[in-house]
């Protein structure tokens, strides 16, 4: 697994050539390299650099150059078939939602409420010893559109938008653990060191803005890292150029951007110049070096975002109404509204890839549902509706890919307390069938696909696997599935692996 680093940047003071009297200096070549190629100038020059080798048709301007053109890039590439979508926004909701108190009413809980079945429901339970009977949702559900979807009263924003949603009932998962199971959801197979979703959609498609990142993270302002930390967005063995880049969504999005102090620009100049010239001689001499093309591009993305992403992510220059939309402002709602609408000023940009994490893993109720699923509820439901309703009036939806949705779901059965009142109980967690929602892009708005049990614990008509959701999401870019792979140790590695997988076309217009 390659080692992850952020695009930051370290201020580094000013040095004087190498002569007699910098002995320390001169003692290695390595020495001197690593004392000029940390920070802004690094950073900058490498980029002039990289287009010294290029003609303005974008070709090698010199023969020579041919056999050290870099192998990977975040250039535009092709797609395999039309795509429908130019990026996705994934609304990532660790923790496991419970479809049966949002999205799926099952009214046998009602008639069955405190039945037990812990016989055979108990291979999937995380949490065995806490298992009760069957608990009915303490929720209102109404159906909402003209599609009639039926959504819970904890997510009224959200109901006013389903008409332009895919619902998926039939989701599953194959670990009850969060850390497996959100490998799987990130990169297909329940084990760490493997690529990311985003990682493939951004080695397969690149991006259309070389001053952003292709793939960005939008994860807690406080600064906690989600469950399985910078691992959900890692490139695993694809090139590290093509992990995500977190940004924050509350004061710098990325530290160290500007520089502490300002030089002159001829000082800038030359400085740039002698580095970019040390970086092509420690490039070309050492050809093929994944970690070390990641990190002289990461240097060059730094240099050319100090315009583009202080642009980028300014809300300041948003409306209020447009403010007020997305519940920024609001005690409840601010801090995910603004992940939100920093998403979409991303997208907007031309980044390809973006993940949203509000904070922790709230959706992990297994105790006092009552309060806390409401709680999560409220602090992210308007920002999402106000993400599609003004991705709606910019005119995106026909461009950009929303998707929403955990790891799992949550069981129909009680859990942590006995009490008949099932507000103050909870619910443990749930693979084995859930719901997730697609929004935007080729999405046929208003459809509900598929469906779990007459109890809400598993998937049963329409079946769709984590891998099948990865197929169809790919598909919605343009990308087969089966033909975006990477040769790793002789070996053809897929996002679906080797497993037989379908794109649920059913949801698509």
């Amino acid at each position: 697994m390659s080692r992850a680093f952020d695009v930051t940047l370290i201020r580094w003071g000013p040095f004087d050539l190498p002569t007699d009297r910098h002995k320390d200096m001169t003692s290695t070549r390595r020495k001197f390299l690593g004392s000029v190629t940390n920070g802004l100038h690094g950073a900058a020059l490498a980029w002039l650099f990289s287009r010294d080798l290029y003609d303005s048709s974008g070709l090698l301007a010199a023969e020579e150059h041919t056999t050290r053109r870099r192998a990977f890039d975040l250039l535009p590439k092709p797609s395999h078939v039309r795509p429908r979508a130019k990026a996705v926004i994934q609304l990532m909701m660790q923790g496991g939602p419970s479809q049966v108190d949002l999205f799926d009413p099952k009214p046998e809980l009602d008639r069955n409420h405190g039945k037990s079945i812990l016989k055979d429901i108990a291979r999937d339970l995380s949490s065995p010893e806490s298992a009760g009977g069957l608990m009915r949702s303490p929720f209102k559900v109404a159906n909402h559109g003209e599609c009639g979807m039926p959504v819970s009263e904890l997510l009224p924003h959200t109901a006013k938008h389903v008409d332009d949603i895919a619902l998926v009932r039939s989701m599953f998962n194959t670990n009850q653990n969060h850390e497996p199971a959100i490998y799987k959801i990130q990169s297909g197979k329940t084990m760490p060191g493997l690529p990311s979703l985003g990682a493939w959609v951004t080695y397969g498609l690149g991006t259309v803005n070389q001053d952003l990142p292709a793939y960005v993270v939008l994860d807690s302002p406080d600064g906690r890292l989600p469950t399985n930390h910078v691992q959900n967005w890692q490139s695993g063995y694809l090139p590290p150029l093509y992990q995500g880049t977190r940004m924050r969504s509350k004061g710098l999005p990325i530290l160290n951007l500007k520089p502490e102090t300002e030089e002159p620009s001829e000082v800038e100049r030359l400085s740039r110049d002698l580095l970019g010239k040390l970086d092509r001689i420690h490039r070309n001499k050492r050809p093929g070096q994944l970690q070390l093309d990641a990190r002289i591009a990461s240097y060059e993305l730094a240099a050319r975002m100090q315009l583009s992403a202080s642009d980028a992510l300014d809300a300041t220059r948003e409306t209020a109404q447009t403010l007020a939309g997305y519940g920024i402002g609001e005690k409840e709602t601010d801090s995910y509204g603004r992940q939100c609408l920093l998403a979409r000023r991303l997208v907007e940009r031309g980044v390809r890839f973006i993940q949203v994490y509000p904070v922790g893993q709230q959706w992990d109720n297994h105790s006092n549902i009552g309060s806390s699923l409401r709680s999560i509820c409220g602090k992210t439901d308007k920002p999402i509706a106000g993400l599609l309703n003004d991705l709606k009036q910019r005119g995106l939806m026909d461009e950009v890919l929303v998707v929403w949705g955990g790891e799992f779901g949550r069981l129909p059965i009680a859990q942590m307390r006995p009490d008949t009142d099932p507000a103050k109980a909870g619910r443990d967690h749930g693979p084995t069938g859930f719901s997730v929602w697609f929004a935007g892009a080729g999405i046929k708005g208003g459809t509900m696909y598929g469906s779990t049990d007459e109890i809400g614990w598993r998937a049963a008509e329409n079946r769709v696997s984590v891998n099948d959701w990865h197929a169809t999401i790919l598909h919605l870019l343009g990308l087969n599935n089966e033909e975006l792979f990477f040769e790793n140790h002789g070996l053809k590695e897929r996002l679906t692996g080797v497993e037989k997988v379908r794109v649920v076309r059913e949801i698509m217009a």
